[in-house]
């Protein structure tokens, strides 16, 4: 087993990061009674004789990917994390393969990865690029994050995006990857329960939270910005339309936060259609993400159009659901920029981005009197910030780090933390 980079698409929004200390993170249970009956049939192999998914466990390491548990076609382990990572994978490769005629992620029958166990009390999924991974929380306010199987199909949705349209995640894009991996999301969730539209209750990561948080779920599709309303956690951000809309650098342009404009547009276009969710409105927004109509920077409104360009019989309730939303196809609009600086005898770090959407600050002045600032200070020295910059875009449902040191800022994905600036963050941060 080696330790690699990864890079990846965080399911905590920077939102709520910042509501709250990195130890206080964790999730909630639901679902089981679904998962008792079991998930439907997938082939358990794939070209070449490989597994159809493996589910490794990382032992609560930063070691990717892990142990081998279990993959398909062996017994549960008796290990909650891997079989519930098992039944939610399943259940979104049936979702993409009976309904949609996709043969997992590519398409092409590729064998699913999976670890669990990740870091301790890691308060976050993500997909990235190669396999999803996930958190056990810290059992304060998240629990563990393959109990929803929501969150096992957001997962696995930006597996499917990155090889389809391939939204660029940041920005009103960035927002539709969400969006989308939010939709598909509850499409596994309302088959497995057998729910029509207006069955579902519509909520994303309901469970989630543990006892004595106050609130129903971390999204609420159809009622954007009603999920939670906790002193810990302040109330759900999510924007229901455009009148809402942020513009902000936090959490790759507010991704989590402006998602609630087009999720609301699939909740509503769902209803409308009528009947099961994943036959009806899933099918038009599968068609749109794969036609070849929506690309990297597709906005609310081109994806909008694509919608309605799919929707056939059904073209004037997704228009509806759109212009409900404040939202007219053909219409572009766009995100913005914020930040923070800090003086050069003070380290601040600033962590965005994750499943939730939370964010978290936090700085600590070299010159104070500050147990944390002699060991700071030698972090500080050893740390090259011009060599830190990459390119590379953001991936769905990973942190984002913004670091200013010695006057200086730069922003790292967290694949690219060394071990120096991991430690300044937690240093910072308060871990």
């Amino acid at each position: 087993m080696t330790s690699r980079t990864h890079t990846h698409c965080q399911f905590i929004p920077p939102y709520l990061i910042e509501r709250l200390q990195p130890d206080k993170l964790a999730l909630d249970e639901s679902f089981r009674s679904a998962r008792a009956a079991g998930p439907k049939p997938v082939t358990e192999t794939v070209a070449g004789g490989a597994k159809a998914w493996v589910v490794h466990t990382c032992n609560n390491t930063s070691e990717l990917p892990g142990t081998v548990v279990r993959s398909a076609g062996d017994p549960a382990s008796g290990d909650d994390a891997v079989d519930e990572a098992a039944d939610g994978i399943t259940a979104s490769l049936a979702l993409f393969s009976e309904i949609y005629g996709r043969d997992s992620y590519d398409g092409q029958g590729a064998s699913v990865s999976l670890s669990v166990h990740y870091e301790q009390g890691y308060d976050n999924a993500y997909w990235d690029g190669t396999q999803l991974v996930f958190g056990d929380g810290d059992g304060q306010i998240f629990d563990r994050f393959t109990k929803p199987v929501d969150v096992l199909g957001h997962e696995f949705t930006h597996a499917v995006t990155e090889r389809t349209a391939g939204l660029t995640y940041s920005g009103q894009s960035g927002a539709l990857n969400e969006s989308v991996s939010d939709a598909f999301g509850s499409c596994v969730k309302q088959r497995l329960l057998g729910q029509t539209a207006d069955q579902a209750d519509w909520l994303i990561g309901e469970g989630l939270f543990l006892e004595g948080v106050q609130g129903r779920a971390l999204r609420d599709m159809r009622n954007p910005g009603t999920a939670y309303d906790d002193p810990r956690l302040g109330k759900d951000p999510q924007a229901a339309d455009m009148s809402g809309y942020v513009d902000t650098t936090d959490d790759n342009g507010g991704v989590h936060t402006n998602s609630g404009i087009p999720n609301r547009a699939f909740a509503l276009a769902a209803l409308a259609v009528g009947g099961d969710t994943w036959e009806g409105a899933g099918r038009i927004w599968y068609a749109a993400l794969t036609n070849g109509s929506v690309t990297a920077d597709t906005d609310f409104a081109g994806f909008a159009a694509a919608t309605i360009a799919a929707a056939g019989e059904h073209a004037d309730a997704v228009r509806q659901a759109w212009e409900t939303v404040g939202v007219t196809p053909g219409d572009s609009s766009a995100g913005g920029s914020g930040g923070q600086s800090s003086g050069t005898s003070t380290v601040a770090v600033t962590r965005s981005g994750g499943f939730a959407g939370l964010k978290q600050q936090g700085e600590v002045d070299l010159d104070a009197d500050d147990d944390r600032a002699s060991e700071l200070r030698d972090l500080v020295s050893r740390v090259d910030v011009a060599a830190l910059s990459s390119d590379e875009a953001p991936k769905p449902d990973m942190f984002v780090y913004e670091f200013h040191l010695r006057g200086s800022s730069v922003r790292v994905p967290e694949q690219h933390l060394t071990s120096d600036l991991r430690r300044i963050a937690d240093l910072v941060l308060g871990r």
